[in-house]
């Protein structure tokens, strides 16, 4: 799975003598695809929610199997088996709570392992990245159908109003939104069609985390300074293999607690009330990581456009590569990009607060304020990225020169000046740096 060429140009890999693990085909492809993948010798921390996500997939769909044993999806019975899972099935209570906070636990890792792209620049390995948009994607359609399961009161409606977004597309939206339903309103042809839904899309997720992982090493991990590490590499075992062990240590203290001490943490307690098509809840809401998204869809106050601008903040990561104007991949180079991404990490975690708080002032206001700033930190990052990289720019003349931070300050002005066409002052600013 790794090309000839990247092998080829690590110079600092140990060479090893033929073994097993080099002869045999199959296991061969494994290893080099985790045992002896040659990596970057300064990948952080943040690399260890790709593996953490793999561990999370492996728990899920273990648990999710043996919890579709003892399931039932029928209207009448599926609140009833999920009960009974709880109380009669040995175990039970921990198998639900895990596959439950299980999902939680995925997307902490792939928000997380998202924002490690955005800030290091990961996205610029196109075919990469485009893959694992695709799986994020396919993940929060796998988590919306497990979440109406259950049968709850907020599952339930939970179901109808996401659903019903369907209707807001052109000439088709009602005809399709009848048979996601299988009837007029959400019925048990509905509960049917996301049971298997549901248990046939962790299978295609597999298959594209495979592609995932194939084009990331065709091509080679990325790293801190965004920067071509072909020569400086070093085997996956042991080096990371140490650090992804520490991380799935700390990845289990958090979710055990979750588990066993307080399981109804990130859940919601109105789910615990059977299905009532005839009684609505004061406030529908989904699951926490989905609020975001909930919240910029009801800052906007027509229906059509909330839900359009909704899938625009979840789609636009499909457009980070081609907004990216910068001469280096990571923002580790551009000072000011990093005070907007933090930005953009507030204003997320700040949706996901006001997601979850009634509809009513000041949280119709704030939620629609916080939407502006989150669509407008990923809009201001590329002309950001260019106009750091214009005002830092080293004249030749300057290259040899030793920096210090008073010649770097004339240096900084004198761009600044250039770029504002102010001849005078470009005179007189390039005088100072000579002298400085």
């Amino acid at each position: 799975m790794v090309s000839s060429n990247y092998m080829n140009n690590n110079i600092n890999l140990p060479k090893k003598g033929v073994t097993w693990r080099s002869t045999n085909k199959l296991v061969k492809v494994m290893n080099d695809s985790f045992y002896d993948l040659p990596c970057p010798v300064n990948l952080n921390a943040w690399w260890s929610f790709g593996s953490m996500l793999g561990l999370s997939l492996v728990i899920q769909l273990i648990s999710g199997l043996l919890l579709s044993i003892h399931y039932t999806a029928h209207e009448s019975m599926a609140f009833d088996s999920v009960v009974h899972i709880m109380r009669n099935v040995e175990k039970g209570w921990m198998l639900r709570n895990v596959h439950a906070n299980g999902s939680s636990m995925f997307f902490i890792c792939i928000y997380a392992h998202i924002g490690r792209g955005l800030y290091y620049g990961s996205y610029m390995d196109k075919t990469v990245w485009f893959f694992g948009v695709h799986l994020f994607l396919l993940t929060m359609a796998e988590a919306f159908l497990g979440y109406t399961l259950p049968w709850g009161q907020m599952s339930y409606w939970g179901a109808t109003v996401i659903t019903n977004m369907l209707s807001v597309i052109p000439v088709v939206g009602e005809g399709m939104l009848r048979y996601v339903w299988g009837g007029w309103t959400v019925c048990n042809s509905t509960l049917k069609r996301f049971y298997t839904l549901h248990f046939l899309l962790p299978f295609v997720m597999v298959a594209f985390v495979f592609l995932h992982l194939f084009f990331l090493h065709e091509k080679g991990s990325n790293n801190p300074l965004g920067i071509d590490s072909s020569t400086m590499c070093i085997p996956f075992h042991p080096f990371y293999t140490v650090k992804d062990l520490f991380g799935y240590v700390c990845f289990m203290f958090f979710f055990m607690y979750l588990v066993c001490v307080d399981p109804e943490l990130l859940g919601n307690h109105l789910n615990y009330w059977p299905a009532d098509p005839m009684k609505t809840p004061i406030h529908v809401q989904p699951e926490w990581y989905f609020m975001f998204a909930y919240a910029i869809l009801r800052s906007i106050p027509h229906k059509a456009g909330g839900v359009y601008v909704m899938f625009l903040s979840i789609a636009v990561l499909y457009l980070i590569p081609s907004l990216h104007s910068g001469k280096y991949r990571s923002l580790c180079f551009y000072p000011f990009n990093q005070l907007v991404f933090w930005v953009l990490v507030a204003s997320l975690i700040s949706l996901t607060w006001i997601g979850a708080r009634p509809v009513r002032a000041p949280y119709i206001i704030l939620g629609q304020l916080l939407s502006v700033i989150y669509f407008s930190s990923l809009l201001l990052n590329p002309p950001s990225l260019w106009l750091w990289d214009k005002l830092v720019e080293y004249p030749e003349s300057y290259v040899s020169r030793p920096v210090d931070l008073k010649w770097l300050k004339c240096l900084f002005i004198f761009k600044l000046l250039k770029l504002l066409r102010l001849k005078k002052g470009v005179r007189k600013w390039a005088d100072k740096c000579v002298k400085a």
